[in-house]
């Protein structure tokens, strides 16, 4: 029976290779925009398309977290709960609830303002496709996360969560490594991030620490990620976490965080709720119900996100 750290890379080795043809998808459709008209082009067909894959990728991501969470049940040999993850309640929308239009849409804003700046067309260009990968790439593999975080709520067994930290992965990523958090807390994360999560009982061994990754890197990805005075220091015995500015730049998703998005008259979290009222994202719910586990499923099921097997 393989170990949890490697469970969770090769779940992790699976995500990255859904987030990677799903940009390379949408990066064949953002191509195709006729420059001239960028808005018109996008709202004629490109546009809708792509927001169509981004809600499909995230469907294929948070799909591939209950078969992650059995595997790593029945290594730990934990008894799981039966109830189960509504996929399809983390599609359609950002984690933050937002609709994935208005995020997807931002590189077009984001490429007109450059053009009125006076920067080059093909620089403006460049900018703003970088902007659509990394959205689409943060999106996915948040839907993931939330996906693995939904499921190991409905498990009490798993009481907190580690940093998987694959490599390769940046400084910010490897300071964290090892961490653990109650189930509860939502996942720090940077744009671009692909880390994931363990579920942990009580007293399980964590994975490798910052320091147990940084000596698995050769000397040349070391200079890369911390930098070749940091990698330095780093290798004469400073403390990562001095090195590091380990939290600048992370985001941990806060605030009310709500969604009308998905609310069909035919979806599982409408019929429980009452028409017009708005959806709690995963990371409100458990922020929201302060460490009492039963009320976070609870909740849980009532915006749709878990259904009795």
């Amino acid at each position: 029976m393989p170990a949890p750290e490697e469970i969770a890379r090769t779940h992790q080795q699976r995500q990255r290779g859904i987030i990677l043809s799903l940009i390379a998808a949408i990066l064949g459709l953002w191509r195709r925009l006729d420059r001239e008209r960028l808005a018109e082009s996008w709202r004629a067909g490109i546009g809708p398309s792509i927001v169509d894959m981004m809600a499909r990728a995230q469907v294929q991501v948070a799909v591939s977290a209950p078969v992650y969470l059995r595997e790593l049940a029945a290594a730990q040999g934990v008894a799981m709960s039966d109830l189960e993850l509504v996929p399809e309640r983390l599609s359609g929308v950002t984690s933050t609830g937002g609709p994935l239009e208005t995020a997807l849409y931002q590189p077009i804003i984001a490429f007109k303002k450059l053009l009125s700046d006076g920067v080059p067309p093909d620089e403006a260009m460049r900018r703003a496709t970088a902007a659509i990968t990394m959205i689409a790439a943060t999106q996915a593999a948040d839907a993931g996360r939330a996906a693995i975080q939904v499921g190991m709520t409905a498990t009490k067994e798993w009481v907190s969560y580690v940093r998987a930290v694959t490599l390769p992965a940046c400084s910010r990523c490897i300071v964290l490594a090892g961490r653990v958090y109650s189930y509860s807390t939502g996942f720090q994360r940077h744009p671009n991030c692909d880390c994931s999560m363990i579920p942990f009982r009580e007293g399980d061994a964590v994975p490798p620490s910052p320091g147990a990754l940084f000596e698995q890197m050769s000397p040349e990805e070391q200079d890369r990620r911390f930098g070749k005075a940091g990698a330095e220091s780093l290798r004469l015995g400073a403390d990562i976490n001095q090195v590091v500015a380990a939290r600048r730049g992370m985001k941990s998703v806060g605030g009310q965080l709500v969604t009308t998005e998905g609310m069909t008259r035919r979806g599982a979290a409408n019929r429980r709720m009452r028409k017009g009222a708005v959806r709690l994202m995963p990371e409100q719910i458990l922020a929201d119900a302060a460490g009492d586990r039963d009320a976070a499923i609870r909740a849980l099921r009532e915006n749709g996100y878990l259904l009795q097997r």
